[in-house]
């Protein structure tokens, strides 16, 4: 536990002294239960909860010995052969994890040459896209957006969307879906 209270200080920016002074109990304290020496009474934790600015629950959830990571290497990542994707559109999976609730799928999307628009996709979850290259109308229900390499969009993706019109330029983007696991 005292590893989790010591990473969640670093992890807010927090020194010692300051996280002690905003959960107030002293700075020895709070020492000793990030190295171990001492166990926290509930109360305790709460007050840490409170000064981190965490639920009290965070203390007892498994992070510390969960082991999903994934790195994938420039251009080593997955195409992915979407059944019913749209012709033109080449998908590559740039990473997964495979254990808590959120469900999170990174794709680098280029379009290849004679893609054509597509504005009806629609599916469960947030979708973020960063357009790398390129331009495009980029459709969102009944909005329209003009987006050039560095714009980005965030939205819920259970509305209509895609790319209504295609620049002239090659076209890529970063696409993240982010949904929960039933």
């Amino acid at each position: 536990m005292g590893a989790q209270v010591r990473a969640l200080r670093i992890a807010s920016g927090a020194s010692g002294g300051e996280l002690a002074r905003r959960s107030g109990i002293s700075r020895s304290l709070l020492s000793r239960i990030e190295h171990g020496v001492v166990s926290p009474s509930v109360a305790t934790l709460a007050r840490v909860a409170t000064g981190l600015d965490v639920p009290i629950s965070r203390f007892f959830s498994d992070q510390p010995t969960r082991s999903d990571f994934s790195h994938v290497q420039a251009g080593k990542g997955i195409v992915v052969d979407r059944v019913g994707a749209v012709a033109g559109y080449r998908y590559e999976l740039l990473g997964h994890l495979l254990s808590g609730n959120l469900f999170a799928e990174p794709y680098l999307v280029t379009l290849l040459q004679g893609a054509e628009p597509y504005v009806t996709f629609q599916h469960p979850g947030l979708k973020f896209v960063y357009l790398l290259s390129g331009n495009v109308m980029y459709r969102y229900g009944c909005k329209v957006v003009t987006l050039g390499a560095g714009d980005s969009l965030l939205f819920d993706a259970t509305a209509l969307h895609g790319i209504e019109d295609t620049g002239a330029e090659p076209v890529s983007y970063l696409s993240v879906v982010f949904t929960f696991r039933r």
